[in-house]
């Protein structure tokens, strides 16, 4: 049977850390996948709920979509992924891109996990490369290699909708922040190029959105064509050096996101939780002076 284009998309908003999750499904097959959950954390008390991944699940049940995938854009700083739970309650592969490996060997180090490694490498079912060809039942997905947030961004395109994570905003918002280790401005504009390449109609979806002062509503979908003539880091007037300059100097000025220790420690492992320890207790590390410090 030829695939098809035309996903069904459901987005799902988590207002405590403003991320966006889908649930990208085959109309024709009911197969679908799942791109950037998010598990429940309460850094003051440390508890962890799926109170908010448990709302897919439900979506998932009630429709009777058979689950291909659990899909990561990257991996996340401000926010658990649910990968593992979704995983353990609807089934599919855990994926990513391949370059998550430099992020996991960066990350190793700073949370002293070196002999945890190789096996935070095999905790994702399946790492992608650029331009690898997947399918979720007869829609065809691509896979497309976007750093600069990070060094393992991907993006995926699934029919005519691409699913950016953190590589852009809406139009109102602008660019993600590049000063993570490995994260490269220069490199996010033309990551963006390499979106603003696709066909203008293409519908991108955000997995963020910070509510602009301007505007009273939570959005994460646009086109590619908004992007390219509205967005107010990266239209297409502005140029690699404007935007270089603009990015390094609005990032010297952000604070880092409060759940970025306890996140990568997760999401580097395709958000597994430490392991628990002699006491029955499992631990996230704190590293001290030792990598966010600007």
């Amino acid at each position: 049977m030829p695939k098809q284009n035309t996903p069904l998309i459901k987005a799902f908003f988590d207002l405590d850390t403003n991320t966006v999750s889908y649930v990208v499904s085959d109309p024709e097959t009911h197969h679908a996948a799942i791109i950037d959950s998010v598990m429940d954390y309460d850094p003051a008390s440390g508890s962890i709920t799926s109170t908010g991944a448990d709302k897919i699940v439900q979506y998932v049940k009630e429709n009777g979509y058979t689950v291909d995938w659990i899909l990561e854009t990257h991996a996340h700083a401000d926010h658990l992924s649910a990968a593992p739970y979704l995983q353990d309650t609807l089934g599919g592969k855990i994926a990513i891109g391949e370059h998550i490996r430099t992020v996991q060997d960066f990350f190793a180090k700073i949370f002293h996990a070196e002999d945890a490694l190789a096996y935070a490498v095999k905790t994702f079912d399946h790492l992608f490369t650029d331009g690898e060809v997947f399918s979720i039942g007869n829609l065809e997905a691509r896979v497309l290699h976007t750093p600069g947030h990070t060094p393992a961004d991907i993006t995926y395109i699934i029919g005519e909708a691409a699913f950016v994570g953190d590589t852009l905003f809406m139009p109102d918002y602008g660019s993600a922040r590049c000063d993570f280790p490995g994260g490269n401005a220069e490199t996010l504009y033309q990551s963006v190029q390499k979106i603003y390449a696709l066909p203008e109609a293409t519908r991108l979806y955000m997995c963020h959105d910070y509510l602009p002062e301007k505007r009273q509503t939570y959005l994460w979908e646009t086109t590619v064509a908004e992007e390219k003539m509205h967005n107010i880091h990266l239209n297409s007037s502005i140029s690699l050096h404007e935007f270089v300059a603009m990015r390094e100097a609005r990032d010297k000025d952000l604070g880092m996101p409060t759940l970025i220790i306890p996140s990568l420690q997760a999401n580097i492992q395709a958000g597994k939780l430490p392991e628990l320890e002699e006491n029955g207790i499992r631990y996230f590390k704190i590293p001290l002076n030792s990598i966010f410090s600007k």
